[in-house]
This record gives structure tokens, sequence and C-alpha cells, in this order.
């Protein structure tokens, strides 16, 4: 399972599109408001709606479903830190972009995607091994990461057949690694033991 994890992996990472460009203000503005970043987002909304309900009313502590609301949340934060970057670069470049208000909705859903995935990540590294949970974050965390880029940035546009082909083959490998890893994983329960104190050998209790 840890081989073809890290085997997808490095195929998702070699074949994702590799595009240098200059983030300005209105190029956010435009990405935000497109078709495929908006079908992406009602798409990611949904599935985390449905996740936090499970895992919530539930109580469904499964490590599959505490990672993927943390990529689910790692897919916001790496469009929002991207954002901010570009546009910081941009504005240190000469050419300003603080003064939009989209740099500054992108700050706060950076910070806040933040905030929220490392309450999820610190809730699954107490319930599971962190052989576990590191493998499995990491192939999540960078699937989402690169899907999410791909599809806000629009970055697959002028992609080659056989790049696309090699990325989705490297999603299922991974996907086909954390089925492994994870599966027949249970939560687990840590007991301290303990002896009651009327218990303790050689006390003797009366009624006074």
């Amino acid at each position: 399972g840890g081989t073809l994890a890290i085997t997808g992996t490095y195929l998702l990472v070699t074949f994702a599109p590799n595009v240098s460009q200059d983030i300005t203000a209105e190029k956010v503005e435009r990405y935000v408001v497109s078709w495929q970043f908006l079908m992406y987002l009602l798409l990611e909304v949904i599935v985390f709606c449905v996740l936090l309900y499970v895992y919530k009313r539930k109580g469904v502590n499964h490590i599959v479903v505490l990672l993927l609301l943390v990529a689910l949340l790692a897919s916001v934060a790496v469009i929002s830190v991207k954002a901010v970057a570009g546009m910081i670069a941009m504005t240190l470049k000469g050419d300003m972009q603080l003064t939009y208000a989209i740099f500054y909705a992108m700050a706060v859903a950076m910070i806040a995607s933040c905030i929220f995935q490392v309450k999820f990540l610190n809730q699954a590294m107490q319930l599971y091994n962190a052989t576990e949970v590191v493998p499995i974050n990491y192939v999540f965390f960078t699937t989402s990461a690169i899907l999410a880029g791909i599809i806000f940035y629009q970055e697959f546009r002028e992609a080659a057949i056989l790049n696309i082909f090699m990325f989705l083959f490297g999603c299922l490998l991974s996907f086909l690694g954390v089925f492994l890893i994870a599966r027949n994983q249970e939560k687990q329960t840590f007991q301290e033991p303990y002896i009651n104190f009327g218990e303790i050998p050689g006390k003797f209790y009366g009624l006074y």
C-alpha cells in the first residue's frame, strides 16, 4: 500500500502541469467566478458537509473521514496561499494588488482553512498511529492540492493527453495505496489501568 501510494504521488507530481504565471487580483477574480471552479467548489462543499455530518453526528472517526476533511480544507488553503503570495509578489514588483477586496477574502480563507486543517489533523493523530496518518495524509493532501490548483488556475488547458492520462493513473494508484493502508484499521481506544482505592491490599475501611 505504501509503495503504491508513493508511486502514485510521484506520477501526480511529475505529470502535473507546471505553468508559471503572474497572479493578479483581476485574474483571481476571474478564476473565482469560472464555471469549472464553481462546480468544483459546490461539489467540495457538499462532500465536506456530508463528511462533517458523519463525523460529528454519527460519531464515525475513521481515519479516511478525518483525513478527507483535512484534504478538502487543504485544497482551499493551497488556492488561497498561491493567490495571496502571487498578489504580494506583484505588489513588490510595483503593481499594487492590496487594494482589491479579493486579496483580503483570500487571506481570510487561507487562515481559516489552515486552522481547521490542523484541528482535524491533530484529532487523527490522537486516534491513530503516525505510520497510518502520515502516508494517507500525504497522498490526500498532494492529490487535493494539485487538483484544486489545476481546476482553479486552469492549468490543464494546454496539457498533453499523455500528461493527463498519467496524472489520472497516478490518482488511481494513490487511492489504491491508501485503501490498502487504511483497510481494516480500527480506531484505537486508550485505557489507563487503575485500581480502586478500596481494593488496595492492606487497606481496611469501616463506618464511623
